[in-house]
């Protein structure tokens, strides 16, 4: 088997792929019952789905890019894998929520802001922390092209 780089990430982004297409296909449905095409129509089932995916696109993105970069940095970890999949799970239940899971949208929500603020925070300290670091030098030939 191949190695794989950033499998963290690479999962991250496969599973937020997924939840994504999930939202899509739950606001179709809607559509397709309500027969609205563009727009909400004034329907609260489907303006609540559209929000629902509307904040997992604003905030997935954030998240996918802080865990690649934190593990290109430093390699692949638990920790990472946990944020992971807590990021994930805190999205479904957001979503659910918006419908009325009991607590979904409110656990969602803190649980991707405290994953924004805390993953930005590591992001921005990684580079001054006094660990060993590795720098990559590349030849001036192979950026010529």
């Amino acid at each position: 088997m191949a190695l794989i780089i950033l499998p963290v990430t690479l999962v991250t982004a496969g599973g937020a792929a997924l939840i994504n297409a999930w939202l899509a296909w739950r606001i179709g449905t809607v559509r397709r019952t309500a027969a609205v095409s563009i727009g909400d129509g004034g329907n609260l089932a489907l303006a609540t789905r559209m929000r629902a995916q509307a904040n997992f696109v604003e905030n997935a993105p954030f998240i996918i890019i802080l865990i690649g970069l934190i593990e290109f940095a430093q390699g692949s970890s638990i920790w990472l894998w946990a944020v992971s999949a807590v990021f994930l799970i805190a999205r479904v239940g957001h979503a659910l929520g918006m419908e009325g899971l009991r607590y979904g949208r409110m656990v969602g929500t803190i649980v991707t802001m405290l994953l924004l603020v805390v993953l930005g925070i590591y992001a921005v300290l990684l580079p001054f922390h006094d660990a060993p670091r590795t720098q990559i030098e590349l030849p001036i030939e192979s950026l010529r092209g």
